[in-house]
């Protein structure tokens, strides 16, 4: 319906420039939404406020020439002018209604679109260190990024989902002396027990794992424990590959798969750091200083110049960073999207300013980024802190266990990323509709059961008597329920652009609220066959629409709750 709306007004502006009402060169972007009051139409513009200027004319003086400009069309029922300009547009019942067919037409594929023309896309999220179980945080992380590469696929872009694990570095080294610390029997607190060890319990588990010579199977290695408590290098290579395979884990609990898995430690082994260094000193943006090698980052916008390469000969973290996403930019992805942590923020100049110091031909602003605050969990309004498994943190499976996947998934990513995030178990947790989980799933469930419902009664669906009785939706919570469905193809298109999952989220909340208030105003089984059809059909067509929502965010939809 807006398209349709958006075309009948470029037809206006068409004829009042042929009238000269208008200059010929006046070529404007037409800006239609949906009206928050239904006593003002569906669906509004505010074009003659926008023109109102150029063309030498009052807002409302401009607005009625506009109107009277429209081509006719089916589609609208009246058109009305209000305040100091507003165009108001009303859709006739029939063309309303005319969105169950093209939904129940559609099925899966409604609301998806092939803007994107295929083009490469990678997605990095969740990328968390091999040192522990993945916390909650990690959990936001990846129902976010997962839902934005659902997002892309869904208006024709190919995604490549990918795991960056920094297996070099500092804290793995922590990680190795930790694990060899308790294959030892040392404890935290002993002489003996690293300064900067990892206390969690699953540390135990992986130098159980270790000591008893266990093989562990990994997304691309296969490791078998050495049992020898000296050997450092063993033990390192075990506990990453134990750690990796329970992250692994983790993610399947989740239902999170990636396409690509890269090692940072593959960047050191194919010389791509060492020759990101060569580059940096060839291009003139370096200089020693202090016995270390600095990038002169205040060139591209960084608040002071940066050190690559320390006194002591070790590189900082962000070097790897550069040398990980110019890799990115060779494989060809012309776009990449970095889902991280807020923790990350400091990064993003700092990375972007050694692609442009490069001079690699990688455009400013590459890469995308999408930073998610952290996450506060409670239970009984008072925040949960240790787990069993780290110690020190609430993990994804714990998540997983109290509430279950859907829950975890639709609470993670129902709000911005740049917003903190408070996850109440109890809430989530609760058959209630202050659950919101639950209060978009019942929605779907109650159509289940409205079918059921109508075949026990033997007044099964008629599809073909449904379509030709559409126009008989004429309540207003079926209209409201309508537009709504209508504008389920634009919400994924702006949310995919904006990489903002939180947008399906909100619309499947609406839609939810506009299907329980038609359910209960409007009774369905009612014996008139064509207008239970038609009502039977409006309800199909929101299962699907959120069964689509749902499958964006990678939540289920039950068929009973």
């Amino acid at each position: 319906m807006k398209e349709t709306i958006i075309a009948l007004l470029e037809g206006a502006l068409d004829n009042l420039r042929q009238q000269g009402v208008l200059p010929a060169d006046i070529a404007p972007t037409i800006k239609v939404d949906p009206t928050r009051d239904k006593a003002h139409g569906d669906y509004a513009t505010n074009l003659a406020l926008m023109l109102a200027k150029p063309a030498g004319r009052k807002p409302r003086e401009l607005a009625e020439a506009l109107v009277a400009a429209l081509p006719t069309s089916d589609a609208v029922q009246k058109v009305e002018i209000a305040g100091p300009g507003f165009v108001n547009f009303f859709a006739a019942t029939d063309a309303a209604a005319q969105v169950v067919r093209q939904v129940l037409e559609a099925g899966d594929a409604y609301g998806r679109n092939l803007t994107g023309q295929g083009r490469k896309v990678q997605v990095e999220f969740v990328s968390a260190n091999p040192t522990g179980p993945l916390h909650v945080g990690h959990g936001r992380g990846a129902a976010i990024g997962d839902s934005i590469s659902r997002l892309l696929e869904a208006t024709g872009h190919e995604v490549t989902r990918e795991f960056y694990y920094n297996d070099a570095g500092a804290q793995i080294s922590n990680l190795a002396r930790s694990v060899q610390a308790r294959v030892k029997g040392i404890d935290p607190g002993d002489p003996g027990w690293p300064e900067d060890g990892y206390r969690g319990g699953y540390i135990i588990d992986v130098a159980n794992a270790y000591l008893a010579g266990e093989t562990v199977h990994a997304d691309d290695r296969h490791v078998t424990a050495a049992g020898d408590q000296e050997d450092l290098d063993a033990i390192r290579d075990f506990a990453v590959a134990y750690l990796r395979r329970e992250q692994d884990l983790d993610l399947k609990a989740f239902g999170v798969t990636f396409d690509v898995y890269f090692l940072e430690s593959s960047l050191y082994e194919q010389g791509k750091v060492e020759a990101t260094v060569q580059r940096l000193i060839e291009q003139g943006h370096t200089y020693e200083q202090d016995g270390a090698l600095w990038l002169r980052t205040t060139d591209f916008g960084d608040d002071k110049d940066r050190v690559m390469r320390k006194s002591d000969g070790h590189y900082t973290y962000f070097l790897p960073d550069v040398a990980y996403h110019l890799d990115k930019w060779q494989r060809g992805f012309e776009t990449v999207i970095n889902e991280q942590g807020a923790d990350h923020h400091s990064t993003v100049t700092r990375v972007r300013a050694g692609l442009q110091a490069l001079e690699a031909g990688i455009p400013q602003g590459w890469p995308d980024y999408v930073l998610h605050q952290m996450v506060m969990v409670t239970r009984s309004g008072v925040e949960v802190k240790l787990s069993k498994r780290a110690g020190s943190y609430v993990t994804v499976r714990d998540l997983i266990d109290e509430v279950g996947r859907d829950a975890t998934r639709f609470f993670l990513a129902a709000r911005r990323a740049d917003s903190q995030l408070t996850f109440d178990i109890d809430l989530a947790r609760s058959q209630s509709n202050d659950n919101p989980v639950y209060y978009v799933q019942y929605a779907h469930a109650r159509v289940c059961s409205m079918l059921r419902k109508a075949e026990a009664e033997e007044k099964p669906f008629d599809h073909a008597l449904a379509v030709q009785s559409l126009a008989l939706l004429e309540a207003d919570q079926e209209k409201a329920l309508l537009n709504r469905l209508a504008r389920y193809p634009e919400v994924v298109q702006h949310a995919a652009a904006a990489h903002e999952p939180q947008q399906i989220a909100q619309y499947l909340l609406d839609l939810a609220a506009d299907f329980h208030t038609c359910y209960n105003a409007v009774k369905v089984m009612v014996d008139d066959d064509a207008l239970r059809n038609a009502r039977l059909a409006l309800g199909l067509a929101t299962r699907q629409v959120l069964r689509n929502g749902l499958d964006l965010m990678g939540v289920g939809a039950p068929e009973e709750m």
